[in-house]
């Protein structure tokens, strides 16, 4: 979400993730001070929510051609669990954005993973508005992110207290065999590419994210993933690395023009993390969630029950929804402060 790092890169970016943290940060500059105001004074008649969304689709608006692709805001995490408020968010975004000239196409509305939240998938993809799930950490969640209708998901790659505290970071030589999240990642991969070649229908591209390293996020490129979200640290470190196709694996693959149309087999050195899952729960049976499953109906309740069953998930997705919350808490008090005085 920083126009001038975006500028400064030798290639166009795809596109513009966000969040709860990401859109703070970037309203909390100087160099944003003005827009900052400007919303505070043209919508604090309608209360803190309104000016915020106003501040994060102004913020997009203004990186809007520095990428090719989609611009990404994230539904507030306080209505991660209530599907009516994740529609009418998603939908109050769609209003701003359609007022600075953003179409559809160039916006994509992050919900987070829980049931309810990909309920409200089906109801805006009627509205043409596109989705990408959020805070996934699991084969259950990208099942049901496909269910939904979402364009992308973004699995985390780490756990977000990982980033803060790097004894969480499993900080191996070789991530794409070793990292603990790996398995989930091709188990997703090779579910999405199976579901696409049985049924025909579109699936969500992967954007994998929350890489510490710069081998994170070649490990990504490897599994398969058709895009990778990568922060400005990790590719000034990408940046400063030499090329050595002798210990790049994969070197010379051409990514595949469709995500799964012509998607290739799990390279053979990654082919055993399909059917293993180092973050499983003790009781694990060793069978992959199915894809047969609705985790939609009843508002959620088996993708509900799916979370609960795995301690790593359910622990991982409330430390993600808690973080994104303190950085809207920033955002209104800094708002509300404003107010009091414009």
């Amino acid at each position: 979400m920083d126009p001038t790092f975006a500028q400064s890169l030798p290639f166009k970016p795809h596109d513009q993730t966000s969040n709860q943290l990401l859109v703070n940060e970037q309203m909390s500059i100087p160099e944003n001070k003005e827009l900052f105001l400007n919303a505070v004074k043209e919508y604090k008649d309608q209360g803190w929510e309104a000016v915020l969304d106003r501040i994060s689709v102004l913020l997009c608006a203004a990186n809007i051609d520095n990428i090719q692709g989609r611009v990404l805001l994230q539904t507030s995490p306080f209505h991660a669990y209530d599907t009516d408020k994740v529609v009418k968010h998603a939908r109050a975004y769609a209003r701003e954005f359609e007022k600075v000239g953003i179409s559809k196409d160039r916006f994509c509305i992050k919900i987070p993973c829980t049931g309810p939240a990909m309920n409200a998938g089906p109801i805006l993809l009627k509205d043409g508005i596109r989705t990408l799930g959020t805070s996934l950490f699991s084969l259950p969640q990208a099942i049901a992110s496909s269910q939904a209708g979402c364009l992308y998901i973004s699995p985390y790659y780490n756990e977000v207290r990982a980033h803060a505290d790097l004894s969480l970071w499993p900080n191996v030589e070789d991530p794409a065999t070793q990292h603990t999240m790996s398995a989930r990642m091709v188990q997703i991969l090779e579910t999405y590419n199976r579901l696409y070649k049985e049924t025909g229908k579109e699936q969500p591209m992967v954007k994998s994210a929350s890489f510490i390293s710069p081998k994170e996020a070649m490990a990504a490129a490897e599994m398969g993933c058709p895009y990778a979200t990568i922060s400005a640290d990790v590719i000034k470190q990408l940046a400063k690395l030499r090329y050595d196709g002798s210990k790049q694996p994969g070197e010379g693959v051409p990514k595949p023009a469709h995500a799964y149309k012509n998607a290739g087999p799990t390279p053979l050195r990654l082919a055993k993390l399909s059917k293993t899952d180092p973050l499983a729960a003790a009781n694990w049976d060793g069978k992959l969630a199915s894809t047969e499953v609705d985790y939609l109906a009843n508002n959620g309740a088996e993708l509900a029950k799916a979370i609960e069953a795995d301690p790593i998930t359910k622990t991982r997705l409330f430390d993600a929804l808690e973080l994104f919350k303190g950085g809207e808490l920033r955002s209104k008090a800094a708002i509300e402060e404003a107010m009091k005085q414009v």
